[in-house]
């Protein structure tokens, strides 16, 4: 896979993930309802929303991270080691900034 694809595939998920927290964001901001029952089932979806968008915003660093080191010409070199990351580690988790030993 080249750089640019790896790139192009980032900023795809990145919309989609920016798109969801959109949506998560404006059924968090729905007003509750006035029944007692309705309301608690109301705020389990809201904690479920939030464990979601949280998750969401956890991959868009990870995104972000990976496009900052794309931009660098520093993508495919652990952080930690300096060793290059392999071509299969990168096509699996194509956010990682560790190699397969520092993982």
């Amino acid at each position: 896979m080249d750089l640019n694809d790896t790139k192009e595939l980032l900023l795809k998920r990145r919309t989609e993930l920016t798109g969801d927290l959109a949506k998560i964001e404006d059924s968090l901001d729905d007003p509750m309802p006035k029944d007692w029952e309705d309301r608690a089932s109301e705020r389990q979806g809201d904690e479920v929303l939030e464990a979601l968008g949280n998750a969401d915003l956890d991959e868009l660093r990870r995104i972000d991270a990976a496009l900052s080191r794309i931009e660098k010409g520093t993508y495919g070199i652990c952080v930690k080691c300096g060793d290059p990351i392999s071509e299969e580690r990168l096509q699996a988790v194509p956010t990682t900034p560790l190699c397969r030993n520092c993982a």
